[in-house]
């Protein structure tokens, strides 16, 4: 291990003092500095990758029907911030790109809908029976393939400590500024992620990301059972569409769409108003914490 001057290691003891002490008081320079300015939805899956279905409809267009709505909202309702979809019709879109986009447009969101699906598994049965020796009845297996429709329920998730590195580089370019002063490059004589210092200051914003995003999951969570949603509860995931987030992010399971009653209620005109006000209400939770 690198032997780190006594003096250099009082500097890092400081700077550690100093953002802790930063992040005590994060509300309140949000405040000052930080609004909720660009949301980006992202209706998942899409063209070629669209496969997951019901009885009668596919996980991609009640995706894509669900965020269309929950923009239309936003517009309507919070007309000071800026929507951008990462796709408005059926086409397939890279998950590289999606949170591309979020990064490019310097989104302060990234909300990901989808609907969850149960695996399909391989089930053996009895078909019938065939004589054997002394008319003895012998079974005649076959195989099937079945999933439950049971399972029902909302769960949202945001990325897992395992791909938290993914979002070193948007951070320092995208988001830097608003977790530290303005004149941070003069105060700590630039960033250098191979310099101690910076290393510190950059595991405490990746930190406040994955905080701000778990705030946000539970938001969400804490409308759909307002409603009387089951809840599947707030998780952490190696998600690739989540894993370069230079902002909260988060992925909404909106319900099962091999279960039956949830297929209806993703479908219908009643449960789509709801799910995407659900949505819109933890957004605006969301905007009044960081910004007052």
């Amino acid at each position: 291990m690198k032997n780190i001057p006594l003096s250099r290691a009082k500097r890092i003891l400081a700077l550690v003092i100093f953002v802790f002490s930063s992040l005590i008081t994060v509300n309140q320079s949000l405040a000052q500095q930080y609004k909720i300015k660009t949301i980006v939805i992202d209706a998942g899956h899409g063209g070629k990758d669209g496969s997951t279905r019901g009885a009668y409809s596919t996980e991609k267009d009640v995706a894509l029907r669900t965020a269309l709505r929950l923009g239309k909202l936003i517009n309507e309702t919070l007309p000071d911030v800026k929507v951008v979809y990462t796709r408005k019709e059926d086409v397939f879109i890279p998950l590289y790109e999606r949170i591309g986009l979020a990064n490019k447009e310097k989104a302060d969101l990234f909300i990901s809908i989808h609907c969850n699906d149960m695996p399909v598994y391989s089930q053996r049965y009895i078909s019938g029976y065939k004589k054997g020796k002394k008319g003895k009845k012998i079974p005649i297996y076959s195989t099937r393939h079945v999933k439950s429709t049971s399972t029902r329920g909302t769960e949202t998730f945001v990325s897992g400590s395992g791909r938290i590195d993914e979002q070193d580089d948007a951070i320092k370019r995208e988001n830097a500024a608003i977790f530290l002063e303005d004149n941070y490059k003069e105060n700590y004589e630039g960033f250098d992620s191979s310099d101690p210092e910076s290393a510190i200051i950059l595991s405490l914003m990746k930190n406040t990301f994955r905080t701000q995003s778990l705030k946000f999951a539970k938001m969400i969570q804490d409308q759909y059972i307002g409603v009387g949603r089951i809840n599947r509860g707030v998780q952490e995931k190696s998600l690739a569409v989540l894993a370069r987030a230079g902002m909260p992010a988060v992925l909404t399971e909106i319900g099962f769409i091999s279960n039956p009653s949830e297929e209806d209620y993703m479908n219908s005109e009643a449960g789509q108003a709801e799910i995407a006000n659900c949505l819109l209400k933890a957004i605006q939770a969301y905007k009044l914490s960081v910004e007052i």
